[in-house]
């Protein structure tokens, strides 16, 4: 009889690797990400791919949809709107496969006029690991609600009255037990914090700006404390997590803003705007009006105003609409490079395993390596159009083209 023990150790050591590999998988619960920031902590991430190779699965979802996909273990969700029956669907798909797990219809409510560029299920989706949490706008009010991961409604709510010729966009964040939503609008704006168990309203202030905006708010500690840091309707601003109360406030950078917050050591990056384009670098613990005492640098280079930046290591990476890219050294803002990427970028920035990757409205992946010197790795397309923005999980890469998502893994 063969002996067979010498197989045990290998198996063992072959069990080991697998499970150190699925430890260290990395979900994507939220727009931007595990940190908030467009970046990844995983490894071995495709680097090259094209319609014939490279691509794990496309799964075609219907209508459309500019919100981005998130990632929790086996799970994917993303949203949809269908033109055609008025409906707003939540879907829940195989990370692994691409099928499709279960399609929910959210909400049946008249469309919205939107921007071309905007969609009617633009505001992506948040997680806990048990309730997933859905925004949409019900005719002129916002529309906030809970589903657990079988599909099962838990709560609905609408917080606040919405108005925008633009459309809607306001992704949920998770906060502690509550969410966190931008209500900047072109009437009596507002920034409120629901209980995520029951969907009620823990507090809600209003907004000065009475502007449509529509940049995610970002949480990070100041001075010990948590603030929410919201940037849009003409101004910067801190509020405490608490109670909402305004602790801080800078001008600008412009009166709508979409692109998302940064932040590295004591500095907060917010960028973008219409009608003018700045990029603010403002230093952290102000209190009260601190314009004039806490910009740091500023800059009108290829500000974006739709596409999200990241801070890499020492490397603030912008792409603007138009698709120029441009690198900034963020404690200074000496700008470092400047090229062009694509003709025209909505989608936000993403990095991980020492890589930039930068997606056009054409589908197109422009490769960097993370540093100041435009290296460019690869060139990457799909064979459809993008207009949202990647994720990043389980060493794939998750792209929502115009009527496809797919996964592109080594």
């Amino acid at each position: 009889m063969t002996n067979r023990r010498p197989f045990l150790p290998v198996l063992t050591i072959l069990l080991f690797v697998v499970a150190a590999t699925v430890s260290r998988a990395e979900n994507w619960p939220n727009w931007r990400g595990p940190h908030e920031d467009g970046l990844s902590d995983e490894k071995n991430l495709p680097i090259e791919w094209s319609p014939e190779s490279g691509i794990r699965w496309k799964t075609p979802i219907e209508g459309k949809g500019h919100s981005s996909p998130i990632v929790w273990n086996d799970a994917i969700f993303l949203t949809s709107a269908v033109k055609e029956s008025d409906s707003r669907l939540l879907w829940k798909l195989d990370r692994s496969t691409g099928s499709v797990v279960w399609k929910k219809e959210v909400l049946t409510a008249p469309l919205e006029p939107i921007h071309p560029l905007n969609s009617y299920a633009s505001s992506t989706p948040a997680t806990d690991g048990e309730r997933v949490y859905v925004s949409f706008l019900d005719r002129s009010e916002m529309y906030v609600a809970a589903f657990d991961f079988n599909g099962d409604r838990v709560w609905e709510t609408r917080p606040g009255p919405f108005s925008s010729k633009h459309g809607f966009c306001s992704s949920p964040v998770v906060y502690n037990e509550w969410l966190v939503v931008n209500g900047d609008h072109d009437g009596e704006s507002y920034l409120c914090t629901l209980d995520r168990r029951t969907g009620k309203v823990v507090w809600k202030v209003p907004r000065a700006g009475k502007t449509r905006s529509y940049s995610v708010p970002r949480v990070m500690t100041i001075d010990g404390k948590d603030q929410i840091i919201l940037t849009g309707s003409h101004a910067t601003s801190g509020f405490d997590s608490d109670t909402g109360k305004l602790i801080w406030t800078v001008d600008g950078p412009s009166e709508q803003m979409v692109a998302s917050i940064l932040h590295k050591d004591d500095l907060i990056f917010a960028m973008g705007g219409f009608p003018e384009r700045h990029l603010l670098a403002i230093k952290k613990g102000g209190i009260g009006q601190i314009t004039s005492s806490h910009v740091v640098w500023r800059s009108h280079r290829a500000v974006p105003y739709v596409p999200s930046a990241i801070l890499y290591g020492d490397y603030l990476h912008v792409v603007s609409d138009d698709g120029m890219y441009t690198c900034y050294e963020p404690a200074s803002g000496k700008l470092l490079q400047q090229k062009r990427v694509g003709t025209h970028v909505s989608a936000s920035i993403v990095g991980g395993d020492n890589h930039v990757f930068i997606t056009d409205d054409e589908g197109r992946t422009t490769v960097l390596k993370n540093n100041a010197k435009f290296e460019i790795v690869a060139k990457n397309g799909i064979g459809e159009g993008v207009f949202t923005s990647p994720a990043i999980s389980h060493q794939t890469i998750f792209i929502r083209g115009e009527k496809h998502l797919f996964a592109i893994g080594r």
